[in-house]
């Protein structure tokens, strides 16, 4: 792909920004994008002794009744079903501006109180790690509602433990599920960010042993990738960090103090993300220290090459010069000389290894910085 092609693809004309904002619609309207997925839900009610899980196309009342004692957690896979959307919409009480939010999936991770539940925004990993999906949550009283751009997601161990009820997930409330929910995502950021630190050591090595202006291109693209990562994680720590702060209701005291584990976590990749864009930048100005260096290195064998054939230049002129050795017995005399021609030879091989002998002996040639 050419660099041209790369930065079309990497900026969206405002076009697409429009259509993807919905420009000129009213203040919650909920329109499906035209590449969502088809809508699959799945349901799971849980308490520390029962536990029932369900997959449906469509939604009905039934499948949204709230026991008490309860969890009720509805995952939404696919933003397709706009009516889906709406129904949970209007049995949860969700305002409209939030549900425009879940099908503009561009939004920036955030936390958003409505007071009854807490609206909360954070970017995913897609499996392939190349992308991210927006993953849209409403915590409330005993229920948590999930949606996810695309099918396929990092959930599957929080719903095993919850089969199986390992651990306290089981016994905790929706607080505690959109807690795993949340540490789950966001260590999945860790894999990522040390892939790039596999591939910044193994560039390391290319550099200084083989420099070449591929890698060039491949520093600047992880710079370019890290910088979005950083886009992301930044707003996901701010979001924690008003999970944790913020005095909520639907936040009890033991999911605050497991999400503040969370807010260091993020703080950790933000250091992570941070120290790998320096050490990219630092790789830059090695790769140009290596050029530097090995450009030094070529000119001076250049400079060694021709400071020898200066005086063997000289030599060889002098003797080519045509003076007539009839006319005096002093132009040229070494030309009527039997060894002549083998003295001039002697005399440029001397000179040459002489040169070469002093120059090693200065250490110019031969030698190798300790």
């Amino acid at each position: 792909m050419t660099r041209e092609g790369a930065r079309k693809r990497r900026t969206p004309s405002l076009s697409r920004l429009a259509t993807r904002a919905g420009a000129g619609r009213a203040p919650g309207t909920v329109v499906a994008s035209p590449d969502a997925s088809q809508s699959t839900i799945r349901i799971i009610r849980y308490d520390a002794e029962r536990f029932e899980e369900i997959q449906i196309e469509r939604l009905d009342d039934k499948a949204l009744e709230r026991h008490p004692g309860q969890v009720l957690w509805v995952d939404m896979t696919g933003l397709g079903d706009i009516d889906g959307i709406e129904m949970l919409g209007r049995a949860f009480g969700l305002h409209r501006l939030a549900l425009e939010d879940v099908v503009n999936v561009h939004q920036r991770p955030k936390t958003e109180d409505f007071g009854d539940y807490l609206f909360i925004v954070a970017r995913m990993l897609l499996r392939d790690r190349h992308d991210s999906e927006q993953l849209a949550l409403f915590l409330g009283d005993g229920f948590l509602l999930t949606f996810q751009q695309r099918h396929g997601d990092c959930f599957e161990p929080v719903r095993e433990r919850l089969r199986h009820n390992k651990g306290r997930i089981r016994a905790a409330g929706a607080d505690y599920l959109a807690y795993t929910l949340i540490d789950k995502l966001i260590d999945e950021y860790y894999p990522l960010l040390e892939g790039y630190g596999e591939r910044l050591e193994a560039l390391e090595d290319e550099l200084i042993e083989r420099p070449h202006g591929r890698q060039v291109d491949m520093l600047h693209a992880m710079k370019r990738e890290l910088m979005g990562i950083r886009r992301v994680i930044w707003p996901m720590r701010e979001m924690v960090n008003s999970l944790v702060r913020d005095e909520s209701a639907l936040v009890g005291a033991p999911a605050r103090l497991y999400l503040r584990d969370c807010y260091d976590h993020t703080i950790q990749l933000m250091d992570i993300v941070e120290t790998y864009r320096e050490t990219a930048s630092s790789l830059l100005d090695v790769y140009l220290s290596s050029m530097s260096t090995r450009m030094n290195e070529i000119m001076k064998v250049l400079t060694i090459i021709s400071t020898i054939f200066i005086p063997l230049s000289f030599i060889t002129g002098l003797y080519g010069m045509n003076f007539d050795r009839q006319a005096s017995p002093w132009n040229m005399p070494e030309l009527g000389w039997v060894f002549g021609y083998p003295m001039a030879l002697t005399l440029m091989v001397v000179l040459g290894a002489s040169l070469l002998f002093w120059f090693r002996h200065r250490g110019w040639i031969g030698r190798r910085d300790r």
